[in-house]
């Protein structure tokens, strides 16, 4: 069963799974996966052959079940394959090399008639890791669904101060290992295969948060917890630490599934029943209960203990690292479910309307109120929102409004033409049907407002459209927005690269694309783009093969 759920949730589910460390025969597998889902687990990491196993002519593949003692959708739902963690293919040892490239194909060729939805593979032994690459590589060619997950031990890549003597000593440079750099080189060779995944391996110590981060941005699919990993609290239960429980809730938070592995280090005698179910009269016979079901448990409890997603965040998960084009409302007419994608972002109408009463209380005092009718024009006013927004802004500070909304669009003019009736504005808002641009005002604004701003690269030609706008404007009238800053920032997205890299041209890595950015490691704080170099600019833009670049932009206001 899943850890839990949490109230608004609907991304994908979180699971947690065992590895099994103890080569299972064809009787025993069926057994430990049973008592490991009666215990709540989701699935098994198991070894599927004999580690013992060396390749020889006319042998048999000594398997750990035939594929008959589980059902196909246990194997696709419930096992995922280890492969032998002897094999090293960059081994100085020739016959050691041989054999473990006809192993891994065979095992990989046995998870794929398993069809086995993964693979994990052993780590490389070595920094240098090119033979390893290309066999994987090779195999990832002639695979279809399932994934290969590289197991990668999340080491320190930064010498703490205990280390850093032994670090500048130039034999023990070695010792100092940068996993992510592993992980890096290893995927390259690998020409970025989608289908090529991070299992992380998490010990008792962590690197920096730095170093954290930058996994945040590529394809981890599992946390693999070892036991010695948690700690003890005072009841004798595992736990974790603070800095544990960060990085775990930060997988969780990016659809990543836990694993733990090891034997366990706590002797608990009884466990708090139903913290999985949730039902407090929930008893188990506890001959049946996993070893391991403490650590589930507490993985569980910081699961569900996670806030839960905010109803933007609801809205937007399936926009998330999402490649779109960007939108081009001048040329085209957008689409009512396109304005009802913008109309939900509540927080920007809000925003717009204080602005509004701040500058209608800023233009008419209290004392002439009743005499002083203010002249606003809403350019592109869509199917109305902002034209909402300015008449209950004039409606909270007691002031009198007279509304231009401006549209070219006609479709959304016919929806304006309905709101305006429906709400009873006649008297208040007149809708034009005409590119701003065109339009000869009949009486100069007191205040313009727009909302003509999308991404960096997607800013609807507002300067253009604004500058013709411009001239509706008395010399003292106030604009909202007043300005906007657009910004920069380096990022690494190996989702995002994949996407683009899957349409084979160079055109779709130069599309400024417009993505609600989620599996990403920001490299540094964003940037106004006036505070750059024209020189530094250039260098950010044409660096795109594996370093992306997120702008936005931050309109003022208020």
């Amino acid at each position: 069963m899943p850890l839990g759920q949490r109230a608004g949730d609907k991304s994908d589910s979180r699971y947690c799974g065992v590895e099994v460390l103890d080569f299972p025969s064809g009787e025993e597998l069926p057994a430990v996966l049973s008592q490991s889902l009666s215990s709540a687990f989701d699935f098994l990491l198991a070894p599927l052959v004999d580690p013992g196993y060396r390749p020889a002519p006319g042998a048999v593949l000594p398997v750990a079940a035939s594929d008959l003692v589980l059902s196909p959708s246990q194997w696709s739902s419930h096992i995922v394959g280890k492969v032998s963690k002897w094999i090293d293919l960059d081994s100085e040892d020739e016959q050691l090399r041989l054999d473990s490239e006809v192993t891994l194909k065979q095992e990989i060729a046995w998870a794929s008639h398993l069809s086995l939805q993964a693979c994990v593979l052993p780590p490389p032994k070595r920094s240098s890791c090119a033979n390893y690459a290309r066999v994987v590589n090779h195999i990832l060619q002639g695979l279809t669904n399932m994934q290969l997950w590289l197991r990668i031990p999340l080491e320190k890549s930064e010498p703490m101060d205990e280390d850093h003597d032994k670090a500048t000593d130039k034999n023990n440079m070695n010792d100092i290992i940068d996993s992510w750099e592993w992980w890096n080189s290893f995927r390259l060779l690998c020409e970025h295969s989608s289908q090529l995944c991070v299992a992380l391996d998490i010990s008792s110590t962590l690197p920096s948060m730095n170093s954290l981060g930058r996994w945040f941005g590529e394809p981890v699919r599992a946390a693999v917890l070892q036991t010695n990993a948690f700690l003890t609290n005072s009841r004798g239960y595992p736990c974790l630490s603070k800095r544990h429980q960060k990085l775990l809730t930060g997988f969780f938070n990016h659809s990543v599934q836990a694993i733990i592995s090891g034997r366990s280090n706590h002797n608990v005698s009884q466990i708090s029943e139903g913290v999985l179910s949730g039902d407090k009269n929930h008893t188990e016979d506890t001959a049946v209960r996993h070893a391991l079901s403490p650590y589930l448990e507490y993985i569980a409890y910081i699961y569900q203990k996670m806030d839960p997603l905010p109803e933007q965040e609801c809205f937007e998960i399936n926009y998330r690292d999402f490649l779109q084009s960007p939108l081009q409302p001048l040329m085209d007419n957008l689409e009512a479910q396109t304005y009802e994608t913008f109309e939900k972002d509540t927080v920007k109408y809000t925003q717009y309307q204080r602005a509004i009463a701040k500058a209608l209380v800023d233009r008419v005092s209290d004392d002439e109120v009743s005499t002083t009718r203010m002249v606003l024009m809403v350019v592109g006013a869509g199917r109305g929102p902002l034209v909402r927004a300015s008449l209950q802004a004039a409606e909270e500070t007691g002031r009198k409004l007279k509304v231009y909304a401006v549209e070219k669009n006609p479709n959304a003019v016919i929806t304006l033409h309905s709101l305006v009736k429906l709400e009873g504005w006649e008297s208040l808002v007149t809708i034009i049907s005409s590119d701003m641009r065109c339009w000869d005002a009949p009486e100069k604004a007191d205040i313009l407002v727009s909302e003509l701003l999308g991404s960096f690269g997607d800013n609807e030609l507002s300067p253009e459209c604004l500058d013709g706008a411009q001239r509706f404007l008395k010399p003292d009238g106030i604009s909202i927005p007043s300005s906007y800053t657009s910004f920069i920032e380096p990022i690494t997205a190996s989702k995002l690269h994949n996407d683009i890299k899957a349409h084979k041209d160079i055109a779709h890595f130069e599309t400024a694309y417009v993505v609600k950015l989620h599996r990403v490691a920001r490299l540094a704080p964003p940037q106004s783009v006036r505070d750059l170099s024209y020189h530094i600019y250039l260098n950010y833009l044409s660096y795109h093969i594996l370093w992306y670049v997120a702008f936005f932009n931050e309109p003022v206001v208020s």
